[in-house]
């Protein structure tokens, strides 16, 4: 809830009542922000894509048909309300045997969806064991496959390979897309996005966690028609085989460029230089840079109508850099209290 005394938003009363907060991604960094997001509310809802096939995820939707269960295991974790033993056991990797490698979590998930039968089911009573705060929603529960096409015109098919032979090959990536082309969503996923107050965006790897879930083209046309300021936490680092080189603004056109239309209200820039310590120095050797806004981007932005918030949103701990997802929330509330709250 804003931290004043709130009135109204719209037609909606918010008044003594957590802000709807829905969150659209994928991967670490999607969960991430979910650490930070469950201290300012408890009615939060994330959509999660579900296009990984490689890792552990990818053996289990081979082997069992089911749809891959690691990104959404990850969000499921970030919510979670229960003893860290329990967390240490949905995170513990297999070391040795037939499941050297494979996550606990991940076969807990496939469990329960041989159980219920439904993988949207299995994710609900997987919340209810670890008494989550919020909603996990799959993008799709269709088996989908992702491919990128290249600037040279090849297209590379599965999600697991796209930054891998991105990378090896030097190329640069033109669009991703989706088979089957136009795949269902969960029909709570959009309401979920039509009720929400605040609509948040990444952060995330552009094309492989939160492109997909815009593919979608419902979720996509959702977002566009939500009453919801959306938000989009612009990555602190390039990455390399999928935004080499990108500026904040590449990353804003390709957002755009595959939901259709401008879909982004505001951007959340970091502005704290990321020191290049030794124990930093394997991101620069792989090619990734920091993303900062200059000032003539600031400007092509505020001319198209986005909003740029500027802030130290950098965090660099055990040798990761990554999006601080606190003091990131803090700005989204903070803006959003600010120019949406009547």
């Amino acid at each position: 809830m804003c931290p004043t005394e709130i009135q109204n938003y719209g037609r909606k009363n918010i008044h003594n009542r957590d802000l709807r907060i829905v969150t659209i991604g994928g991967g670490t960094g999607n969960s991430v922000m979910l650490r930070g997001l469950k201290k300012y509310s408890t009615n939060i809802t994330t959509i999660v894509t579900v296009a990984d096939d490689g890792g552990g995820s990818g053996v289990l939707r081979e082997d069992l048909g089911m749809l891959p269960p690691g990104d959404i295991r990850a969000c499921l974790i970030a919510l979670a309300n229960t003893e860290p033993a329990m967390e240490n056991l949905m995170q513990y990797r297999f070391k040795e045997g037939t499941y050297k490698g494979q996550n606990f979590g991940n076969l807990f998930l496939a469990a329960m969806n041989d159980i219920y039968g439904s993988f949207d089911v299995a994710i609900k009573e997987t919340a209810n064991v670890l008494a989550i705060t919020g909603k996990v929603l799959p993008m799709t529960l269709e088996n989908i496959v992702l491919y990128a096409k290249l600037e040279d015109g090849s297209v590379i098919e599965g999600e697991s390979n796209i930054t891998f032979l991105t990378r090896k090959s030097g190329g640069k990536i033109k669009e991703v897309f989706l088979e089957p082309e136009s795949p269902q969503p969960l029909e709570e996923a959009i309401d979920e996005i039509m009720d929400a107050d605040i609509v948040i965006l990444g952060p995330g790897s552009l094309y492989t966690s939160i492109m997909p879930n815009l593919l979608v083209k419902r979720i996509a046309k959702a977002v566009i028609n939500t009453q919801a300021p959306v938000y989009y936490n612009v990555n602190v680092m390039t990455q390399a085989g999928e935004t080499d080189g990108y500026s904040a603004t590449d990353h804003i056109k390709a957002i755009t460029k595959h939901a259709g239309e401008k879909i982004i209200d505001r951007v959340l820039v970091n502005n704290e230089e990321i020191p290049k310590e030794q124990a930093l120095k394997y991101y620069f050797m792989e090619g990734a840079e920091p993303v900062y806004l200059k000032e003539h981007e600031k400007e092509d932005l505020e001319d198209q109508g986005i909003k740029v918030i500027e802030g130290p949103f950098v965090d660099v701990k055990l040798n990761y850099i990554r999006t601080d997802s606190e003091m990131a929330m803090k700005a989204i509330i903070n803006d959003f209290c600010k120019y949406f709250v009547d």
